[in-house]
């Protein structure tokens, strides 16, 4: 269990996912750098992130920004949507009457991914929603900005196994402050973090070679 101080944010999990080094500039380092895609990401999750905002349609009532942590996690952070669905063998809710399903929606921009990291945070944000509400979430949903349709995620236990596993290695980078070395690969054209992470300085010549080269030529 982990205390409060020490929580590390929830979105971090997909960060960690797609890059290990991209996750430690921005949670250890405390780097950022907006590109048009996380620019574009930010508008479209300004409605899903109006904090507080709760609708009520029928049997399905839509809460907006909801604020989520888990201690056994050590994780805390947003939900764009919880959807609560009437079901009765789901949970009581303050102010409402029947009992409700839990369901976590995550929006996304572009397509379905090719990577699990878009379902691991959202595998996250179910399992801190199980330790607050006291209940149990076998599926979960990512809705993507252009294709317009929701993918239907089951939380099953290889996905639980591996957020464990990241929010454990996460807590571990962070108390050492670690920043892993620069390992290029395709993935980097798209990130907003290239330029800061700078993986061209990785293959510059040495000081020692610069020295060299620049000093003995001089003589």
């Amino acid at each position: 269990m982990y205390d409060e101080e020490n929580y590390l944010q929830l979105s971090g999990i997909q960060h960690f996912q797609f890059c290990r080094r991209q996750w430690a500039l921005i949670h250890i380092e405390q780097q950022w750098s907006e590109n048009y895609l996380t620019t574009d990401g930010i508008l479209k999750h300004k409605r899903a992130h109006d904090e507080g905002l709760m609708e009520k349609r029928g049997d399905l009532i839509i809460a907006h920004g909801m604020r989520i942590n888990s201690a056994e996690l050590g994780l805390s952070g947003q939900c764009d949507i919880v959807e609560f669905r009437k079901n009765e063998n789901g949970i009581t809710l303050h102010g409402y009457e029947d009992k409700w399903q839990v369901y976590p929606v995550e929006y996304k921009r572009g397509e379905e991914k090719t990577g699990d990291e878009d379902r691991l945070q959202l595998c996250a944000q179910a399992m801190c929603l199980e330790e607050m509400f006291v209940t149990s979430i076998p599926v979960g949903y990512l809705f993507y900005e252009s294709t317009k349709r929701r993918e239907k995620v089951e939380l099953n236990g290889d996905l639980r196994e591996v957020v464990k596993k990241i929010s454990l290695q996460m807590h571990d980078y962070f108390r050492r402050g670690r920043t892993p070395v620069v390992k290029t690969s395709a993935k980097c054209r798209a990130c907003s973090l290239k330029e800061l992470c700078l993986p061209k300085l990785e293959k510059s010549p040495s000081v020692e070679k610069y020295i060299a080269d620049h000093i003995g030529k001089k003589e």
